[in-house]
């Protein structure tokens, strides 16, 4: 479930730009409040929660998912980023650099020699 063959890398600016044309061409800027940006992110996140509902845990690589359910979650997890990329450009908040920091921040709250100590005592993983 990539893109065409030979498509160009897809980048978060590459996203935000095709999200603000495809607003614009449809005169929805006027409704792409922050609020209503992340409403809209709450139902596509309640929409892809119901695709794992009742699934129980499901393995890494989704073995015996048949291909039209991996397309529906692929639609679905595309609706999430889409609205966060919108909402974190309405709110005028750079994702990729939030994210990145978030990384680095992470890596000095849960340091690597505490979370082995903390996996090997008593097999739990944080995040």
């Amino acid at each position: 479930m990539t893109g065409p063959p030979g498509a160009e890398s897809v980048t978060l600016d590459l996203l935000k730009k095709k999200m603000a044309e495809f607003a614009k061409e449809r005169n929805w800027e006027q409704f792409h409040s922050p609020r209503n940006l992340l409403l809209a992110l709450v139902g596509e996140v309640g929409e892809l929660s119901e695709i794992f509902q009742w699934k129980g845990e499901v393995p890494k690589g989704l073995p015996g998912w048949k291909e039209e359910e991996k397309v529906h979650l692929g639609e679905e997890l595309s609706d999430v980023l889409l609205y966060l990329v919108q909402l974190s450009d309405i709110c005028g908040i750079d994702l990729g650099k939030a994210a990145l920091r978030k990384v680095e921040l992470n890596a000095i709250k849960y340091p690597v020699s505490k979370q082995q100590s903390q996996n090997t005592n008593n097999n739990t993983l944080k995040s």
